[in-house]
């Protein structure tokens, strides 16, 4: 969900003579524009965003494997194993968590900047390729089906549960899973809708394709 170089910087302000004419204004909005789409919604940032979920998930099953050991342990070995086991879980857990915090902070830039950029000035032509349904779906989609998955790890699952203490860890391990998956599922879903909705904004009420044509 994070690159390492930096992102475009905001537009000067209106007024500054900046650009000489409005053809120059709208050839460094659109280069903008193409960039922060890109680090916005762009399929490696699904990647990322995936892979570092990922991470996480298998840090989160060696931390619960650790409490499962431990809870296990008849002797100094299974103690010590269950030590190691959860030293691995925080290693993966602690920084893919950062990651995902630092790459929620940098959205919210590249939001900010393309609101920046596009409030600049209009260009309906070059603006209706930002509303790309096809990669709103390719976010939306698979994000609505992991928060599904993780709603259903989460609640049905511990819900069905016997009870006892090999359950109980069992419950702790899939709702820790289901949080994860509904979390990053949430993440997309609000990427991809919020997008959408930005790209929307861009054309004129009549070319939008969710606005009926005037009578």
């Amino acid at each position: 969900m994070s690159r390492r170089d930096p992102l475009p910087p905001l537009p000067p302000p209106q007024g500054t003579g900046a650009w000489p004419h409005r053809y120059a204004l709208l050839a460094d909005r659109a280069r903008v524009l193409d960039e922060l789409h890109r680090r916005s919604v762009g399929v490696s940032v699904l990647a990322s965003l995936w892979a570092l979920a990922g991470g996480f998930a298998a840090g989160w099953v060696l931390f619960a494997s650790a409490l499962r050991v431990f809870a296990e342990a008849v002797d100094p070995l299974g103690v010590l194993i269950a030590g190691v086991l959860a030293v691995l879980g925080l290693g993966l857990m602690v920084p893919t968590g950062l990651l995902i915090g630092f790459g929620l902070t940098r959205d919210a830039t590249v939001r900010r900047r393309l609101r920046a950029w596009s409030a600049l000035d209009t260009d309906p032509p070059r603006d209706a390729a930002y509303v790309t349904p096809g990669l709103g779906l390719t976010w939306l989609l698979p994000s609505f089906v992991l928060c599904g998955c993780g709603l259903w790890l989460s609640f049905v699952v511990p819900a069905t549960a016997r009870r006892g203490e090999d359950t109980l860890l069992g419950v702790v391990l899939l709702m820790g899973l289901g949080m994860i998956a509904w979390l990053t599922g949430l993440i997309g879903t609000a990427k991809a809708v919020a997008h959408y909705r930005w790209a929307l904004r861009l054309l004129p009420r009549g070319a939008r394709p969710d606005t009926a044509p005037a009578r």
